[in-house]
């Protein structure tokens, strides 16, 4: 029988999270941890509290499935990584922030604009915009800042085109976008959050007067007009899938083309092969790892695992990054192999709240990788990659600026 050990609150807590010094591997801290027997490890964060870091690919798997975790950010012990996390907690919930019941519904209104029918029936349309973005660059020749030049003007057009949101307005919704996911303090946060909620709110305002395209205008003239949805709660609903399906894949674009570069070998194999593609987006998703905070919960009630116990009300993050590290679930786990069989990583998290855009960004991804490398065949860092500035720990992984030449 498994002794069940409650790890004592003044136990040794290192600081999460850490910051990343490669774009594609793990901190120190990190590779330690994932290397440990036990599953849990205890953790400090910014504000003097505790939480439990999940480590190991299987119990993270049993964690996210279990519902006697709650996504509920307004909960006493959730865990906030930063003051502007913490700022969040005020702000209304959407379908992400939501246990069932309340969860279900509010998912469903979206869920089939992001099916693999509903994504195979975009792909043309996303081949023109990836295309006319690298149309652009070349026009405009070396060298280039691949983020502002396509990494992140890719995904918020093609975000647009679903969501029915204008792309006119794409400066305000990036900047205001990447001061709501990055800024260090709260206040910023916060005044980022206003700007966004404000402009969504104007835009619900034009189409209930005039109907338009897209899920936004499907929503307002249905489920807004029928009372199934608040207006407070489609701006929360509508920003996340805006904030989300632009930044996202803008940081997996831009890490995953440096990953590629750094990986010679690799990038000549699915060169050689484009059907490796599919299979490679699987492999930079679990290599990489950007969202590595999105598996944030908290105990609602005692929860052992692994002969370790999560009392209630104990914040819990399940790190994908660490846990698709797990070599007892991926061979040589640090090695990066565009042929490995990877479609099982949590890099789109697990159970009820997995990713809901996760279709839409593994088509938006292989479309990128292949067009981008076989229209630019020299493609090549104009720096080298330890001069990069990579973003800190507390927020998406990825880079706002990635020099380019070729």
């Amino acid at each position: 029988m498994t002794e069940t050990v409650a790890t004592p609150q003044t136990e040794d807590a290192p600081a999460f999270p850490d910051d990343r010094t490669c774009p594609y591997q793990l901190p120190e801290q990190y590779v330690s941890w994932r290397d440990e027997p036990r599953s849990l490890s205890r953790v400090t964060l910014y504000d003097g509290s505790h939480a439990w870091v999940v480590t190991k690919h299987e119990a993270a798997r049993k964690l996210l499935a279990d519902p006697r975790l709650s996504s509920d950010r307004t909960r006493a012990g959730f865990p906030a990584t930063s003051a502007r996390v913490a700022s969040f907690r005020d702000s209304r919930r959407p379908f992400i922030g939501l246990d069932p019941p309340e969860h279900g519904p509010l998912r469903r209104m979206t869920i089939s604009e992001f099916t693999v029918k509903r994504m195979k029936g975009m792909r043309e349309d996303i081949e023109r915009i990836v295309h006319g973005f690298i149309d652009d660059m070349l026009a405009a020749g070396p060298p280039a800042d691949l983020v502002g030049s396509f990494a992140l003007p890719v995904p918020s057009m093609v975000i647009c085109q679903l969501l029915g949101v204008p792309y006119a307005d794409h400066d305000f919704f990036q900047d205001a976008s990447r001061r709501l996911v990055q800024s260090a303090d709260a206040a910023t946060a916060v005044a980022a959050r206003q700007d966004l909620e404000r402009y969504m709110d104007g835009l619900i305002t034009e189409l209930q007067t005039r109907p338009g395209p897209g899920l936004l205008g499907s929503l307002v003239a249905e489920q807004l007009a029928n009372g199934e949805i608040d207006r407070e709660g489609l701006i929360a609903n509508a920003l996340l899938l805006l904030v989300a399906g632009h930044e996202t894949t803008a940081s997996m674009t831009s890490f995953g083309v440096i990953t590629l570069l750094e990986h010679p070998d690799q990038l000549a194999a699915l060169r050689a092969d484009p059907g490796l593609a599919p299979g490679a987006v699987e492999e930079l998703l679990r290599y990489l790892a950007i969202a590595d905070l999105a598996g944030s919960r908290v105990a609602t009630a005692d929860i052992e695992i692994d002969g370790q116990l999560i009392r209630a009300g104990d914040g819990v993050i399940v790190t994908n990054s660490i846990a698709n590290r797990d070599g007892s679930v991926f061979a040589e786990p640090d090695t990066f192999d565009v042929r490995r069989s990877a479609r099982h990583h949590i890099a789109f998290g697990y159970g009820v709240h997995q990713c809901l855009g996760q279709n839409l960004a593994r088509l938006e991804l292989e479309v990128i990788i292949t067009a981008l490398f076989d229209r630019i065949p020299t493609l090549r860092l104009a720096v080298p990659v330890d001069r990069l500035t990579l973003r800190p720990g507390t927020t998406i992984q990825g880079v706002n600026e990635l020099p380019v030449t070729w």
